[in-house]
């Protein structure tokens, strides 16, 4: 049996089950691609950025410009570009970068949760659809005979569609489950890479800020009190 024969005997369902395969598929592609690009060249332009800060800041920042096609470049660039900020906004750039950069790698997920969801349903539907059509022609005087043989062909037949909308949405929840996994990978690469180059940041600061840390700090109160 052909693709083509297999989708005529699915039933009306399957013209939506393609829909949704072609969607899921699209995703599935520039999501693989995006991936790819991201887990290849991200950590070596983490790398490139914090071992730069340990030497010259204004090379790091550099650095992190020329990666800004890459979520890690954007991430740490954030903080970096801005001129001699205090370590608590160097680290609200960060996080908030961090946001905006996760935010961006779930991007699809809506659409492969749809496919989810709804390709086992439509795969039921069809099958019920089938069903109705198969014994809606079987009359009570005809059962056991020939006549009504091709009643269990219709069935076979109207399973077909429960049977795609398995395949699709098993298909689908696999690279879902597989882009969770990268993104998850990317919140702990995130985190690390961040706090480092904060504490770096920090030690900068504070080198070349002696008097900011002590100024802040409220003064002590005197342990003998004066006489009233």
């Amino acid at each position: 049996m052909s693709i083509v024969e297999i989708f005529q005997k699915g039933g009306v369902t399957m013209i939506p089950l393609l829909l949704l395969s072609i969607m899921a598929l699209s995703v599935i592609i520039e999501r693989l691609w995006f991936w790819f690009n991201v887990l290849t060249k991200g950590q070596t332009v983490a790398n490139q950025v914090l071992e730069a800060a340990r030497r010259d800041w204004g090379i790091a920042s550099e650095l992190a410009r020329r990666a800004y096609e890459q979520p890690v470049g954007r991430f740490l660039y954030a903080p970096l570009q801005l001129r001699e900020p205090n370590p608590e906004v160097f680290r609200l750039a960060l996080e908030s970068a961090a946001d905006e950069e996760l935010s961006l790698m779930r991007r699809g997920d809506k659409v492969l949760e749809a496919v989810i969801a709804l390709a086992p349903l439509l795969g039921l539907l069809g099958t019920v659809l089938g069903l109705i059509i198969s014994l809606g022609s079987i009359r009570l005087g005809d059962i056991g005979r020939a006549s009504t043989s091709g009643v269990t062909t219709g069935i076979g037949e109207a399973l077909i569609s429960t049977a795609t909308g398995l395949i699709v949405a098993i298909a689908t929840v696999s690279f879902y489950r597989l882009f969770q996994a990268f993104l998850f990978g990317q919140v702990k690469q995130f985190r690390r890479v961040g706090n480092e180059l904060e504490m770096m940041y920090r030690q900068h600061w504070s080198d070349n800020n002696p008097l900011s840390d002590a100024s802040s700090k409220p003064e002590p109160e005197p342990t003998v009190k004066p006489e009233s």
